[in-house]
């Protein structure tokens, strides 16, 4: 329902009020960001985010209530299972190959 993109994808529209610049920042496509805001408002009993069309006073968006709560519940769950497992993740980074040895 939710991870780092759009996650991420959220917290662009919360700083950018835009879900093209959103998208943009993100190396994302304008359609690529409409559809991700486009599902995740489906997938909700309410929407995420709210967008107004542009034109001579221009457009913009921004998220819900809901889609404030949603990402700081994700941003919570994140926090924690990146702790939880910090001993984890580090035994998987001495696994990874050492890239400053190939050329």
């Amino acid at each position: 329902m939710i991870g780092p993109g759009k996650a991420a994808l959220l917290d662009g529209i919360a700083q950018t009020g835009s879900i093209s610049a959103a998208g943009r920042a993100m190396g994302m496509s304008y359609k690529r960001a409409w559809t991700l805001v486009e599902a995740m408002n489906a997938m909700f009993r309410e929407p995420l985010v709210e967008s107004a069309r542009g034109g001579p006073g221009g457009g913009g968006a921004a998220l819900t209530e809901t889609g404030q709560q949603v990402l700081n519940l994700y941003r919570q769950i994140h926090a924690q299972a990146m702790a939880v497992n910090e001993g984890r993740l580090a035994e998987l980074r001495g696994l990874l190959a050492d890239m400053s040895d190939r050329k």
